[in-house]
């Protein structure tokens, strides 16, 4: 056997129910929000003084933000349609690549090569739809500007002098309609911020997620989710990456043995599943890549390259970096290379 696993290793990883086929007529009909509907601004005659004029002037700016806040809600909608049914279309890729897996497959399979490409593709569509709310949310970001600049502009009008009583009922009319559109602004543009972070996460976790199922592909074998996705958010002490030729002090037997005995050593699936689960008992576990070379060797080049090699698969497979530390020692009881990885 290449490799000997020194930990109980779980259950395999299994993907869940794939989405519905995502399709045009699926998309959700678009209606604005009657949370971010502001109410047509009352009319008011003309009085023939100098603050009635400037009450028209006002209830014109505020009839123009409105119609651009209908506008900015209309596309916070058409964003959200337009994500739905790219996520569909994403977990419904992901889901066929991960049932191909699941039952057996050709390395490097074209048909999940080219499955791949496309999910790919749909989480960049999913990643401009954010940037595109992000964007909106810049212009609705101006808007709740201009608003706290027209009410100050109607709260002004009132010490204008030369009014009569009709401009001041008016003003106060006014005042309470730029008051909640106000409200509607703060309102939509907390609703884009909100999606923006969400969105945002949840692109971040599926290209690591995409990462490692990229692996699998080219193994032509399923794993699961990325390991960096169930590491706790604050990542371990950096371990040092170090070549000396002698191996750090330390105690225990280690996580995984793979010995490099012949040509071809197929170690991917036990090490995703011993890393695995020692990342569910300990979050925060960072491990060390041992390169041990037998006594006979001439040189332990050959050792280190194949660490090296595994350090690149678990970095595939989603482990941080920072987690991650290499060593190198000459093992009198190792007969062939080995990589041998131990949980700090």
């Amino acid at each position: 056997m290449g490799l000997v696993a020194c930990a109980q290793q779980g259950p395999s990883y299994q993907q869940p129910s794939p989405y519905p086929p995502a399709r045009q007529a699926d998309a959700p009909q678009l209606q604005p929000a009657p949370s971010l509907a502001a109410r047509p601004v009352q009319s008011g005659g003309p009085t023939g003084t100098f603050v009635g004029a400037k009450v028209l002037q006002l209830r014109g700016d505020l009839n123009t933000m409105q119609r651009g806040l209908s506008a900015h809600g209309q596309q916070l909608r058409q964003g959200q349609a337009a994500t739905v049914i790219n996520a569909e279309r994403y977990h419904q890729l992901v889901a066929a690549i991960n049932a191909r897996l699941q039952v057996g497959t050709t390395r490097g399979n074209p048909i999940l090569t080219s499955q791949l490409a496309e999910a790919q593709g749909q989480l960049a569509r999913i990643d401009a739809d954010v940037a595109r709310l992000g964007d909106l949310a810049a212009r609705v970001s101006t808007d709740s500007a201009l608003a706290g600049y027209l009410l100050e502009s109607v709260r002004a009008a009132y010490n204008l002098s030369g009014a009569v009583d009709e401009d001041h009922r008016q003003l106060a009319i006014l005042e309470d309609e730029v008051n909640r559109t106000v409200v509607l602004i703060d309102r939509l543009l907390s609703e884009i911020n909100t999606d923006v972070t969400r969105q945002t996460a949840y692109v971040g976790r599926e290209r690591q997620n995409i990462t490692t199922l990229s692996l699998a592909v080219k193994n032509g074998e399923s794993y699961g989710g990325n390991l960096g996705v169930s590491a706790l958010a604050a990542p371990a002490a950096a371990p040092q990456r170090q070549f000396s030729g002698a191996a750090p002090t330390r105690s225990g037997r280690p996580l995984v043995v793979i010995r490099f005995d012949r040509a071809t050593v197929e170690y991917e699936q036990p090490l995703y599943r011993a890393i695995s689960e020692a990342l569910s008992r300990r979050p925060s576990a960072s491990f060390e890549i041992e390169a041990a070379a037998p006594a006979t060797a001439a040189s332990p080049i050959s050792a280190r390259r194949q660490a090296e090699r595994v350090t690149r698969t678990l970095i595939e497979m989603g482990v941080p970096r920072n987690r991650l530390a290499l060593s190198e020692r000459i093992a009198p009881d190792a007969r062939s290379d080995e990589v041998r990885i131990y949980v700090r």
